[in-house]
């Protein structure tokens, strides 16, 4: 089972029979809607395979198992088999458990009541007793731990939503790729890049860019993107440091080094045309390095992603990178990452507490408090009590180690175990008595065939003080088997003289040097000469030398190692020519002090001690960068945070690989001695080491002083964290704020330092000082978090109180000004005393940064409650402005004339005037500045001016609906208002001219706003434009060339106050005259109709044929009206006849030619009649006929009157 990469994130673990077609199918599709790989039984496995090892590989490829026990759950044997399995890997810390009482009682559950009890007893006849009892007690641990009741939710949805976003946040911190969520503001980070990194594209590829000056922040990111993306695609690769891979070689190199680092199902780079490949190259820095990668980009398939991270922001515009992210600084919460992946966000002293109350029950239950008292003390004593608290935190570095896959520098490598290598042999080179051990050493280099090496090897070299981990250290980084100190036998020189073995498992071949401690009590108070010289002799033939350190001596100026080190710098350089040496120092139990603190201090104190090393001429102005290459990494306590430690170390040895290549960790290789000479040239440098007589200089008071004077600092420090009264005083800050803070700290820390000053009075008096300090430092570092835990205690309690007093003020009708003034300085005043009870008097904190945020919190709180009580003050004004203004500027406009925008004019002055009166007063007592208040009171009238324009623009939309009102209105009814009833003696004509003036005006006072005092012409433009009557043929072919509305504004009327264009009032204007022509006609045909009514002669026509034909054929017409019908077609054709041959044209020349020319075109005219008939035939009825009828009428109702001389003329 793999802890770096699970298949599945979730796994359902539910009953098909109560929970599939309902709450299962909900959960299942909104899991996969977020992307959250989930495994569900009919879904995940083919048809055919073995269902039962298939979920159980399923159970152990999940992070979380999300197990719904519903009323039948228990009833299923393969449910609670698939329990069984979970909670076993729930024990492991292998997988994360969330159930759901789906319908049923946790209670009844962890009880085994009701219908469980029955289920049960069914499988107590069938199944064997044994497995019936692992199903018990799965099912009770299941229920004790913390689960969703679904009888809290009112419906599944909301259930459904809630634990899904639960899920998707866990798994920002359970998957290993995720643990970059504790970085501060990286999910931030993380969502601006998925917003702009389209993973579902299936465009060509795509290069994206991220930036940062620092390239721990761009590479961090980089890395944790690419484990959170990685598995979108089929192929993928992450080329680490692009610029050291490139160093000193060709750019097809990187060619090569893509090929190798690739992941995924692919043969060669043909095959990844089809391939969505994923490329994340790290550092790049140069433009060379973008154009050797970009050759294989055209490989890709489509939708691939390359992703470049570079230090240089023009590198993007000169390669043509337009899409790419700045990174800010990223830091890391490491006690928060810490507890939630080692402890489930439980504090360790939670864990104490759980596992002191497990281990109470072993007692039984004691009344008498002062037996009680006795027992516990007692029972604190117990080594079972430890060991019961010990599993907890055990429990939790089990945890850490599967669900952490990148922990605080270890983020871009993955975790490995020690390299342990059976068989792995080490040697004594040099003896205690600096006896070089020739025999030995042969027979060594024989068994490691190290003189098939040639040049292909390097030398690594440890020093450092005695019994401080070297050897340790050593076997933990290059699986060597050197001798470790036991520490129950206290502590006594382990490693006597210089021990050589190979690493496992590190290519090129790597020889490792472990020497004897610095300063051992076995070699006495004054012979140092040994250590300087071994010491020496390491710098002469290692590439890399690792200098062992206590993190405690960095920065002091009597720390072990400085004089040795000033002494071997002042003899190397006059024994040895310069040799480039890696000088890698490893810091020892290091603190919570950040390494970036810590690095510039311990180079600054080589670079001292270089520059005091008195040095020969040849060597005068030789930096010290021309014989060293200094490194310096860090590492936790091995014995306080194993796991860590080791995690670190497999970190570190990942920089040992290939370390004499170039960019490598090995220093200048200029005149190395190939492999096989190693033994003489060894020889040959500790005989001239051995000869020279200046390096015997001692330097052990000091060393004595500072190893037992560190030793009182650390056990008063372990005596301050178990005492009583400081845990006392922890837990109550911890549960809430606590009096006289300052003053019972300050007296168990001066108890504390004053027990240390009693036994460190004899010892160097510099020595003492320097511990004290760096005890006094260690002590505050620990109390800091309680301090700061007070603080915001008191920093929130008075912010709770300034905002409850407040709104109390203003509820009472007390100013706003007045009330957040008094309670400010009430509560600050507050807020200082306590802070001064809070003080401890061996720390010079300040509290002015707590302070500066109260008030900053206050002023927050006041600028809230003072927007939101300016807002209701606004829309309360606001209100009242458009309820005085809205409908009676509508009823004005409806009833448009030429007294209308005068009134409304009024209207908005005299209502705005008022509002703003009353705003004015109301925004005095909020003690805001003068320009926000004009600001204020400018946008109330503008609020006041956009109602107006608002309605009128509603008006605008409406006008023609009003228009054909008021002319409905004008044209139907008589001055008395009175409906017409047309005799035909009205005059149509002057009543429609009335009616469309009326309409017109309308139009014209809704063309444009007039709140100013602006005059127009506008309804002048319209009465001349669209009622002149007189116009003749040519204006009607020309109207682009004299139409005054052939415009799409008015002139001298700006746009902002225009309703209606010119060219939208013409547009209405026809439309108008057009829906109220039909009107018109109705009229004209009501006044024909009772012109007819009141006639009782027959028509005209029916009187000339009586006479042309007589009584008799007039009358044998009338009975045969097939007769008229013949009579009427010819006389249909002889008038189309007429008309087609424009018989009057013909004869304008003369008889004859007119005679001829009718003669010539007669047939051929007929003809085309005859196919014209044909073609209307077949051609379909039209739809509407009323509409056919009105288009007829259009043109002969432009003017009624000509309508009814017409008639009468008929």
């Amino acid at each position: 089972m793999s802890s770096t990469h699970r298949e599945f994130d979730v796994f359902l673990s539910f009953s098909g029979r109560d929970t599939r077609r309902c709450f299962i199918s909900f959960f299942y599709k909104e899991l996969c809607l977020c992307n959250i790989r989930t495994f569900k039984d009919d879904k995940e496995l083919q048809s055919g395979e073995s269902i039962s090892p298939e979920l159980i590989r399923a159970i152990e490829e999940s992070r979380f198992a999300v197990v719904v026990v519903s009323e039948n759950y228990t009833a299923s044997p393969w449910c609670l088999e698939e329990l069984v399995k979970i909670m076993e890997l729930e024990n492991k810390g292998f997988i994360n458990v969330m159930p759901i009482f789906y319908g049923v009682n946790p209670t009844d559950v962890r009880r085994q009541n009701g219908k469980i009890a029955e289920h049960f007893e069914k499988h107590d006849g069938r199944e064997d007793p044994e497995k019936v009892s692992l199903w018990k007690q799965a099912l009770t641990k299941l229920a004790s731990i913390s689960g969703d009741r679904s009888s809290k939710w009112e419906d599944d949805s909301e259930m459904v939503d809630e634990i899904t976003e639960r899920i998707s946040k866990k798994l920002m911190i359970a998957k290993p790729k995720r643990s970059g969520s504790k970085l501060v503001e990286i999910d931030r980070h993380m969502k601006a890049l998925r917003r702009k990194l389209d993973l579902n594209s299936k465009k060509s590829v795509r290069v994206f860019g991220i930036w940062s000056r620092g390239s721990y922040c761009r590479s961090v990111l980089a890395k944790f993107l690419y484990q959170d993306i990685s598995q979108h695609f089929e192929c993928h690769c992450f080329l680490e440091s692009v610029k050291r891979i490139s160093q000193d070689r060709h750019m097809p190199h990187l060619r090569q080094e893509f090929l190798k680092k690739i992941q995924g199902d692919y043969s060669s780079t043909l095959r990844l045309k089809n391939q969505k490949v994923l490329l994340v190259a790290d550092d790049v820095c140069k433009l060379e390095q973008i154009e050797a990668l970009a050759e294989e980009f055209i490989n890709f398939g489509p939708g691939s992603l390359v992703i470049i991270t570079t230090q240089d922001k023009q590198l993007f515009k000169s390669s043509g990178i337009k899409d790419f992210y700045e990174v800010d600084l990223l830091r890391f919460k490491i006690s928060e990452l810490f507890r939630q992946l080692a402890f489930n966000e439980r504090d360790i002293s939670a864990a104490f507490k759980s596992a002191f109350f497990k281990a109470k029950k072993w007692f039984g239950y004691v009344e008498d408090p002062k037996s009680k008292k006795a027992l516990i003390f007692r029972f604190i004593n117990l080594t079972d009590t430890l060991r019961i608290f010990l599993s907890q935190i055990k429990n939790g570095l089990l945890r850490l180690m599967n669900n952490m896959h990148f922990f605080v520098v270890s983020l871009s490598n993955h975790l490995v175990d020690p390299y342990k290598s059976e068989g792995c042999s080490s040697v004594q080179l040099i003896d205690g008595d600096g006896i070089y051990n020739v025999d030995s050493i042969d027979h060594f280099i024989k068994d490691v065939k190290l003189g098939e090496c040639g040049l292909s090897y390097a030398v690594v070299s440890i020093m450092g003080p005695q019994s401080s981990g070297k050897s340790t250290l050593l076997n933990h980084l290059f699986g060597t088997n050197f001798v470790e100190m036991d520490a129950f036998k206290g502590r006594s020189q382990t490693t006597k003289g210089i021990w050589l073995a190979r690493c496992a498992g590190i290519e090129p071949c790597t020889l490792v040097m472990d020497l004897e401690g610095t300063d051992g009590r076995e070699r006495g108070e004054d012979d140092t000469a040994f250590e300087k010289q071994s010491a020496l002799f390491a710098l002469a033939i290692s590439d890399i030398v690792l200098i062992n350190m206590w993190c405690h001596d960095i920065g002091r100026e009597q720390a072990a190692n400085k004089p040795l080190l000033k002494t071997v710098f002042q003899v190397m350089m006059r024994l040895f020519s310069p040799r480039k040496t890696t000088m890698l120092f490893v810091i020892r139990d290091k603190t919570r002090t950040p390494l970036e603190n810590l690095e510039p201090v311990l180079r600054e104190d080589i670079q001292k001690i270089w520059d005091s090393v008195p040095k020969p001429e040849a060597h005068k102005e030789t930096p010290l960068s021309d014989f060293f290459n200094v490194e310096v990494v860090a590492l936790s306590s091995y014995e306080e945070k194993e796991e860590q430690f080791k995690e670190q170390i497999a970190s570190l040895r990942q920089r040992f690989m290939h370390s004499i290549a170039p960019g490598g960790l090995a220093g200048d290789r200029r005149g190395v001695i190939p492999a096989s000479g190693f033994a003489f040239s060894a020889d040959q440098i500790w005989r001239v080491i051995k000869e020279n007589k200046d390096l015997d200089l001692p330097a052990h008071k000091v060393m004595v002083a500072t190893v037992r004077c560190e030793e009182i600092a650390n056990e008063k420090f372990a005596h301050f964290i178990s005492n009583d009264d400081w845990r006392q005083l922890d837990g109550e800050v911890q549960a809430g704020p606590v009096s006289n803070f300052g003053k019972r700290l300050t007296s168990i820390l001066g108890s504390c330092l004053s027990e240390y000053d009693g036994e460190a009075t004899f010892f160097d008096e510099g020595v003492r000082s320097s511990k004290r300090h760096q005890l006094e430092e260690k002590l505050l570092q620990l109390v800091n978090p309680a301090f700061q835990d007070v603080l915001g205690h008191i920093r929130w309690g008075m912010l709770e109180k300034f905002k409850a007093s407040f709104d109390k003020a203003l509820s009472i009708g007390e100013g706003f000004s007045s009330a957040s003034q008094d309670w400010f300085k009430a509560c600050m005043a507050q807020f200082d005393e306590e802070c001064a009870g809070a003080i401890i008097e061996q720390a010079n904190w300040d509290t002015a940064k707590v302070r500066d945020k109260l008030v900053r919190d206050i002023e927050a709180h006041i600028s809230s409650v003072r927007t939101s009580k300016l807002s209701e003050l606004t829309s309360l004004y606001e209100s009242k402005l458009h309820e005085a203004l809205s409908e009676p500027v509508e009823a004005l406009l409806e009833g448009a004339n030429d007294e209308t925008w005068t009134i409304v004019k009024k209207l908005h002055r005299r209502e705005t005037e008022s509002a703003v009166s009353g705003f004015s007063s109301a925004l005095a007592g909020f003690d805001i500045e003068e320009e926000t208040r004009d600001q204020m009171v400018k946008s109330l009238q503008e609020y006041s001016r956009g109602v107006i324009e608002s309605k009128a623009k509603e008006e605008a939309g409406r006008v023609l609906m009003r228009m054909k009102e008021r002319f409905a209105t004008i044209f139907s009814h008589d001055s008395d208002s009175m409906p017409r009833v047309w005799t035909g003696n009205e005059d149509l004509r002057a009543i429609t001219k009335s009616a469309r003036s009326a309409s017109l005006k309308l139009l014209s006072v809704m063309a444009v706003i007039r709140l100013g005092d602006e005059s127009d012409n506008i309804e002048k433009i319209l009465t001349v434009a669209l009622l002149d009557a007189t116009k003749n043929e040519a204006s009607k072919k020309s109207i682009t060339a004299s139409d005054p509305l052939a415009s799409s504004s008015w002139d001298d009327v700006p746009s902002s106050r225009a309703l209606i264009t010119p060219v939208q009032c013409k547009s209405i204007w026809r439309q108008f005259k057009t829906e109220t022509e039909y009107t018109v006609t109705q009229a004209i045909s009501a006044q024909e109709a009772n012109k007819r009514g009141n006639n009782w002669l027959p028509p005209p026509w029916a009187i000339l044929a009586l006479i042309v034909l007589g009584f008799n054929e007039f009358m044998t017409l009338l009975r045969n009206p097939l007769y008229l019908g013949v009579i009427f077609v010819a006389f249909l054709l002889l008038k189309a006849l007429w008309t087609q041959l424009d018989i009057p044209g013909e004869f304008r020349n003369g008889a004859l030619p007119g005679i001829i020319s009718i003669c010539a075109k007669f047939v051929p005219t007929v003809m085309n009649l005859l196919k014209n008939l044909a073609a209307e035939g077949e051609a379909p009825p039209v739809a509407n006929p009323e509409n056919r009828r009105s288009s007829n009428n259009t043109s002969s109702s432009e003017n009624p009157p000509d309508h009814k001389s017409s008639s009468k003329k008929d």
